[in-house]
């Protein structure tokens, strides 16, 4: 048959290369010198704490907790579209609600300790206090994820 012809043989299929490791790969032989926590940084902000070590997450939730703050992680890839339209949006709450703490964590660097969250898409917010998931949303929504958060910063004044 036609279609057999010219189909991939099975095995070759699955050897696909994740987006995430082609982008780098890419930007290393072509000249993009912008890491990870540069490309979140241009898309978030300054008040969003990139997240790219079980180390520097671990010392966020201790310092969450030790300020009484509840921590907004958003799970997320630099690559993705979802994940980039909303990281503008993202970053003006951050700057809205000091009394939050805003983190983004990369799925494909840290992706093992992301499957354990259980994300099933991104963009993935998880609102986390004292080290417990209270709320969680899940989608790029311009409109939902500030009324969201809004929520939450009200919750904690109360």
């Amino acid at each position: 048959m036609y279609v057999e012809k010219y189909r991939v043989p099975k095995q070759q299929r699955s050897h696909r290369v994740h987006p995430a490791t082609f982008l780098r790969i890419f930007n290393c032989l072509y000249g993009d010198s912008k890491d990870e926590e540069e490309l979140y940084s241009e898309l978030t902000g300054k008040n969003v704490h990139i997240i790219t070590t079980i180390q520097s997450w671990e010392e966020k939730l201790t310092e969450a907790t030790r300020d009484g703050k509840i921590l907004v992680a958003n799970f997320s890839t630099p690559w993705s579209g979802p994940c980039r339209s909303i990281a503008p949006t993202y970053g003006e709450l951050a700057d809205k609600y000091p009394s939050l703490m805003f983190l983004t964590v990369d799925v494909d660097t840290l992706a093992e300790f992301s499957t354990s969250w259980e994300i099933s898409a991104t963009p993935t917010f998880f609102f986390v206090k004292e080290g417990r998931q209270v709320d969680k949303f899940v989608g790029a929504d311009k409109v939902q994820l500030p009324k969201k958060i809004a929520a939450v910063a009200k919750a904690t004044r109360v």
